[in-house]
């Protein structure tokens, strides 16, 4: 998928391409983020927030973030 958004939808005043994968239950949440810099579509590292080299951390939102925001959607649309 992050070689579709690159080759489609990225422009050069953009940084690397972060895939962020979210999944979970009603309780239990898990996140990973996928950087890809790399040509080869094999070599994506991924990551959990606390493993991502800290330049990286400052350009994504953290774990909580994301599920907290996940979990108030959840009450919003009434699952």
């Amino acid at each position: 998928m992050w070689r579709w958004l690159n080759d489609q939808l990225r422009r050069e005043a953009h940084g690397p391409t972060v895939g962020i994968l979210i999944c979970g239950s009603k309780n239990e949440h898990t996140v990973r983020y996928a950087l890809a810099r790399t040509t080869s579509p094999m070599a994506v590292a991924a990551y959990t927030y606390e493993q991502l080299p800290a330049a990286d951390q400052g350009l994504v939102p953290a774990e909580d973030r994301l599920t907290a925001a996940l979990d108030s959607l959840r009450e919003t649309v009434g699952e």
